[in-house]
């Protein structure tokens, strides 16, 4: 099967679609598929407006345009794009979604204008745009046209399903090598020294990262006298200063430390060498990290309401909370409890996540059928 992967963003530009579009892409490639990219983000030597560039073997269309910021934007390119998937014998358009994503629509119009078969995934919290949204009708109108309409968990696709006048949403949702982030055995819980909590974010105001200093000052009153932990920060952005000055005004600068962007190799010995991983995010349609984490061992503490749900059964896999108090009050639990970390470690080291890239690939290539269909 030939596929068009179609996205306002992706590599060398780093964040959670990108990511995953790139990983999706390898995985099919690897299954045997013919995968290529279309994108308005611009390539790694700059800008390659209309070019053809390769990243991990996979073609990488290019249709970026000089914006201030980069921006992924190019109102220029459908005629461009209707010419390469009309004429590259594309069997299938995969159009990936954010909450704001003026290219990826534009495709999904394009592939439909062509009677191409064509799934749309939305990787996003459609939150306060609902209304909106609902209003425009897009999603109801592709729907109507033959598109296979998902989100990347249960929560997202009700949302998705609230925008989309009655049309089915499927949950196709992100994937992970597991074998790779698979922990072997249950470390010495908080063994020689405090206990290791980690976390993995872009340090960006809708990720709360403000939030996760506060849920650890409160979280370190909660903790009995002769409990102590500490905090690994890991990810950048542009709220790492900001965060940093909320650790120092907070006391925290012994507990919090804030680790910068690292390989995922370096992310996998933190986790492995910690025992228990903290999400404050609550608009999280699906949660990658947490879902590392998770498979690494990790009790994850998160939030209700989130993708997290899908990959976390609380006082299972680890706690979900309703709020902010309540995720102090787990992390300060999990803390307090090594005999209950050490029982959520042996569920998550031995019970794989099915979100494992196999069976992502057989979801994703299921809803290619849907679509033409």
């Amino acid at each position: 099967m030939k596929v068009a992967l179609l996205s306002d963003c992706y590599l060398p530009r780093l964040g959670g679609i990108e990511v995953q579009v790139h990983d999706l892409a390898v995985n099919l490639r690897d299954r045997g598929h013919d995968v290529e990219v279309f994108t308005a983000t611009p390539g790694a030597g700059g800008r390659r407006r209309g070019t053809v560039d390769a990243v991990d073997g996979v073609a990488v269309h290019r249709f970026d345009i000089p914006l201030p910021g980069g921006l992924p934007v190019n109102p220029l390119a459908p005629p461009e794009v209707r010419r390469r998937l009309r004429d590259g014998g594309f069997d299938v358009a995969h159009i990936h979604m954010g909450v704001v994503s003026p290219f990826a629509m534009d495709m999904a119009r394009v592939s439909l204008g062509l009677a191409m078969p064509t799934a749309v995934t939305w990787h996003c919290v459609l939150e306060r745009s609902r209304p909106l949204m609902r209003a425009l009708g897009y999603a109801g109108r592709w729907a109507r046209r033959g598109a296979a309409l998902s989100a990347v968990s249960a929560m997202a696709a009700r949302h998705v399903a609230d925008i989309a006048a009655g049309a089915p949403v499927a949950v196709l949702p992100d994937g992970i090598d597991a074998s790779r982030w698979a922990r072997q055995g249950v470390r010495a819980a908080g063994a020689g020294g405090p206990v290791r909590v980690t976390t993995a974010m872009r340090l960006a105001l809708r990720k709360r990262p403000a939030a996760l200093v506060d849920v650890v000052a409160r979280a370190n009153e909660m903790v009995p006298a002769g409990a102590r932990f500490s905090v690994d920060v890991f990810g950048d952005g542009p709220q790492r200063a900001a965060v940093q000055r909320r650790v120092d005004r907070a006391g925290l600068s012994g507990v919090v430390t804030l680790r910068g962007r690292v390989p995922r190799a370096v992310l996998l010995a933190a986790h492995h060498d910690a025992d228990l991983y903290l999400s404050p995010a609550r608009l999280e349609a699906f949660g990658v990290a947490a879902l590392e984490a998770r498979t690494a061992g990790l009790p994850v503490v998160a939030r209700r309401g989130t993708g997290v749900e899908d990959f976390v059964v609380d006082g299972v896999n680890g706690l979900l909370a309703d709020d902010d108090e309540g995720l102090a009050r787990a992390l300060a639990r999990l803390v307090a409890e090594p005999d209950l970390r050490a029982r959520i470690t042996r569920t998550n080291t031995a019970d794989a996540p099915e979100q494992d890239w196999p069976r992502v690939v057989d979801a994703t290539l299921a809803e290619y059928r849907r679509a033409g269909a």
